[in-house]
């Protein structure tokens, strides 16, 4: 198993000098286990090259069975261990870029705290993750998995809204409805990286406007917004961290969007993957008035 716990580092760091830094295991500890698995295995598992070591076709094969290995020991522990069990090890978690800087990732340092043999991996990314290249042990996704081995659910509601500065709105054309829109400037996605059609928010609600700086980034989206040289419609969660901002028609230009939480079917079972999903809906079902911005305030309870 120590070769095993070895071989899954290095193939999800795809570095073993990473992998040595995350075990904290020296890095010459790191090699000999790889090699002594190889050896035992008869065959190379990774393609060794200066991006790191890529699993090659029997590493991929070995990281199924590993991975399974890896799971039954966890379930093992959770089942022995009961309440007693302290919980070690790593989890990965994606998420979208806004949701998961602004509000996962101070959630996630009080659960660390909570937590003290776990270690959280945290990819916030204006992309999505992709768990069927095992990218994350669980993700937070505007899209929910029509098919495959996945188990999702339903995590929270959230509030979108067109915003703009006081300066902007003092320097340009009065805003009293939706057709006004047409006459203003606009940040927004650049449409061949926008990775869901959900985000393609400004075809329906200002199809005429002009749109002269995009971004794949939320964030960038929001500073640039913070000059007071366009509207950008953004997350309420996100906004209302900023004063200056200032929602515009917010009786027409708001709408929902839904996050949902998604594992494979596999990684759920594992106790510390389960803890940390458990988690993730507590905390923002206590914060729904936040997300959807009718509350200023986050809940850390």
């Amino acid at each position: 198993w120590d070769n095993i716990r070895v071989f899954l580092a290095v193939a999800r760091l795809q570095s073993a000098y990473e992998a040595s830094n995350h075990l904290k295991i020296d890095q010459s500890t790191i090699s000999r286990r790889l090699k002594k698995l190889e050896e035992e295995i008869g065959s190379e598992l990774f393609t060794r090259n200066s991006q790191g070591h890529l699993l090659n076709a029997n590493g991929h094969l070995l990281l199924e069975y590993a991975e399974s290995i890896e799971n039954t020991i966890s379930s093992m522990e959770s089942k022995l261990g009961g309440d007693s069990q302290v919980l070690t090890g790593s989890i990965r978690l994606g998420a979208t870029e806004g949701f998961g800087s602004t509000f996962l990732a101070p959630h996630l340092a009080n659960f660390c705290e909570l937590h003290s043999g776990l270690t959280v991996d945290l990819l916030a990314l204006p992309r999505l993750i992709n768990l069927s290249k095992r990218e994350a042990d669980l993700v937070v996704s505007i899209e929910k998995p029509e098919t495959g081995p996945y188990i999702a659910c339903k995590l929270t509601d959230y509030k979108l809204q067109a915003y703009a500065t006081p300066k902007y709105l003092n320097d340009h054309h009065q805003i009293k409805n939706l057709e006004d829109l047409s006459e203003h400037k606009f940040i927004g996605y650049v449409d061949e990286y926008s990775f869901s059609l959900k985000l393609q928010y400004l075809k329906n609600l200002a199809p005429n406007a002009h749109v002269p700086f995009r971004s794949s980034s939320l964030t960038a989206q929001l500073h640039g917004a913070l000059q007071g040289k366009m509207l950008a419609v953004l997350p309420c969660f996100l906004a209302k961290n900023h004063p200056t901002l200032i929602p515009v028609l917010p009786e027409k230009t708001s709408f929902n969007r839904t996050f949902w939480l998604i594992a494979p079917s596999e990684r759920k079972s594992v106790a510390r993957v389960t803890e940390l999903w458990d988690y993730i809906r507590h905390i923002s079902s206590i914060n729904q008035d936040y997300l959807l911005g009718d509350s200023l305030d986050i809940n850390w309870n």
